[in-house]
């Protein structure tokens, strides 16, 4: 028979297991995109994962190309990683390079440009 420490310590322990499941579902959100901007200059948007360790799956690099009309001004261009040269499936994030990251609006320039990409 199992004494009252040992029921209280196995609620605990299950508590905390259902706690750490729900804290990395909600950080691994697959529906949203989110923006990195890492200590190089080079920013990322993509599908970001944070646990275990940050990746980016879907990615695409914001780029930023002179104005052909008007070389006093910058255009931006999201150019996907699957078209690089290196090209890979997915980019591991190391997290002492990253300046900020976050979760993009869905109102924003870029996530209406992905959304228009993706139909």
């Amino acid at each position: 028979m199992l004494s009252k420490k040992n029921i209280v310590l196995t609620v605990v322990a299950v508590l905390i297991v259902l706690g750490v499941g729900f804290w990395a579902k909600k950080a691994n959100n697959d529906n949203v995109y989110s923006v990195v901007y890492l200590t190089t200059g080079e920013v990322y948007v993509g599908k970001l994962t944070t646990f275990p360790t940050m990746k980016l799956s879907n990615g695409y690099i914001l780029a930023t190309t002179k104005d052909a009309t008007d070389p006093t001004k910058s255009n931006f261009q999201l150019q996907p990683i699957s078209e690089a040269l290196w090209a890979p499936q997915y980019l591991n994030i190391n997290q002492k390079n990253v300046i900020f990251y976050g979760p993009l609006l869905s109102t924003s320039k870029i996530a209406e440009t992905l959304k228009a990409q993706v139909k």
